[in-house]
């Protein structure tokens, strides 16, 4: 699998440039509102004296992290506020592979392009564990990939693309390997408010000193844009994880910490469950279509995205282009993710043309 040239941005620009209407359901952009105290704590940092545009401390603000970890019921040291969860992943990739021994990490197939991208720039040695037909990881199939050589295990759930949720037995196998391995487990869950089957379990529900759980509030709050985000680290990390992110972001933006710290303080849980019942009922309409178009798909446990297979037409980049010019509707190749779903699509439901997306793909595919 070539993962040194993610194709997100290439689709989309293809799209931006097509000579006819499109719906762009390429990459996971929300399209709802912040929180209205996010937006009000923007205004209200514009008016603070200057001293509050200089640098915040490097591990991010202490009430911030105060809140998150109250959240979470974990210690606020454990709590750094990185640059969205794109560094907290990297951050635990990389100090992974430094602390741990070994030099594999263990990626699930399909994988989010980011991370195997990742295991290439740090110079490990990739392995992919094929996830079930539903998308679910099976911690018998981890635990038969990894060895003494695995240094990172990395998992995503809710997950992108295949919307599995993974259960409590399942993060606590997985949590087992890497003990037993002397690995680390890096647990993304940044789409934890999108679970839809209320099976989402936390690996900050065992305490280990091998996880490391990264977060963000760039799709709870639909703020992508403002680059919160934070990883959980157990103690004996701190240190490394500190002097990494110093060296590499040296702090995070100040004025979107603010804002952040009022929207957890002020936002009712009702913005949540509205966000995530609107996900809901679009994940409803598409599947109804790919129904009526004939394709095979699996519902999505959590996040946003729903994978799709048409007959006789495979998810590669090609027919991505296409369905662009054919159809109106920007997707993302199935093989950008991996072998596994190949002859798929990823269509992300974070648009309010869902309804004219799949009626577009159901006339295009009949």
């Amino acid at each position: 699998m070539d993962y040194e040239r993610p194709l997100f941005f290439r689709v989309m620009q293809y799209a931006a440039a097509a000579e006819r209407d499109v719906v762009d359901m390429v990459s996971g952009n929300p399209d709802w509102a912040p929180p209205d105290a996010l937006r009000e704590g923007l205004r209200e940092f514009a008016d603070l004296p200057v001293e509050h545009y200089q640098y915040p401390p490097s591990e991010g603000l202490d009430e911030l992290r105060a809140a998150i970890a109250t959240h979470h019921d974990v210690p606020a040291e454990s709590v750094f506020v990185t640059n969205g969860t794109g560094e907290a992943n990297h951050l635990g990739t990389a100090i992974g592979l430094d602390e741990y021994p070994g030099n594999e990490v263990l990626l699930t197939d399909p994988v989010y392009p980011y991370y195997a991208g990742r295991a290439e720039l740090l110079g490990a040695d990739a392995t992919y564990v094929p996830a079930d037909e539903r998308g679910r990881l099976d911690p018998d199939d981890v635990r038969r990939a990894a060895s003494d050589e695995t240094a990172v295990i990395v998992v995503n759930s809710p997950n992108n693309p295949t919307g599995a949720v993974y259960g409590r037995e399942t993060k606590q196998a997985l949590v087992g390997v890497a003990e037993a391995h002397d690995a680390l487990l890096v647990s993304d869950e940044v789409y934890e408010r999108f679970d839809h089957s209320g099976r989402f379990c936390s690996a900050l529900a065992f305490d280990s000193e091998h996880r490391f759980v990264t977060n963000a509030f760039s799709k709870s709050m639909a703020i992508t844009g403002l680059r919160v985000g934070y990883c959980i680290a157990p103690e004996h990390l701190w240190p490394a994880v500190r002097t990494r992110h110093m060296l590499t972001n040296v702090t995070c933006s100040r004025p979107a910490q603010y804002a952040v710290l009022r929207a957890l303080r002020e936002t009712p849980e009702s913005y949540y469950e509205r966000n995530r019942s609107l996900v809901g009922e679009r994940i409803e309409t598409f599947t109804a279509a790919l129904d009526a178009a004939g394709a095979d798909y699996v519902t999505p446990e959590g996040a946003f995205y729903v994978l799709a297979r048409f007959e006789d037409y495979p998810g590669t980049l090609a027919n991505v282009e296409r369905l662009i010019d054919e159809a109106g509707v920007a997707g993302m190749p199935g093989d950008a993710f991996g072998e596994s779903r190949a002859d798929w699509l990823r269509f992300a439901l974070v648009t309010p043309r869902v309804e004219e997306a799949a009626e577009r793909l159901r006339e295009f595919f009949a």
